[in-house]
């Protein structure tokens, strides 16, 4: 079982930054591979970014290659997701996950724990 809880969201203009960190508590932190998604108003859940067990292989989605960086403290049970030049585009609720799995899937339906999301909004 792992409890999941993201923070650092909230209200910025485009072009900015911000900070997303997503605190787990639970037991072997380790031998998840850990991802953010996102959620806009009347649309699906999408994969933003993932990242292995150890952190040494990331995936990112096309739309954030270059702008986002997703990390991981195996020692703190927290993984971050650094968001930089921020669109209007980039507005929904960010969600953390975690999967029990060997490598990192796109699908939302793979992820075995969420946290409850957190708000970003990009003011144009």
């Amino acid at each position: 079982q792992v409890q999941l809880v993201e923070s650092g969201g909230g209200l910025v203009q485009a072009g900015g930054s911000l900070r997303l960190s997503c605190a787990a508590s639970g037991r072997a932190f380790s031998n998840y591979v850990m991802a953010w998604f996102r959620q806009a108003p009347g649309k699906e859940r999408e994969f933003v970014a993932g990242l292995s067990r150890t952190g040494g292989r990331s995936k990112y989605a096309d739309s954030v290659k270059g702008r986002f960086t997703i990390s991981r403290d195996n020692n703190v049970y927290t993984v971050a997701l650094q968001m930089n030049s921020l669109k209007p585009k980039d507005t929904a609720v960010y969600y953390c996950a975690a999967d029990n799995a060997y490598y990192t899937s796109q699908d939302p339906r793979q992820y075995d724990y969420w946290g409850q999301g957190t708000q970003v909004t990009v003011a144009s």
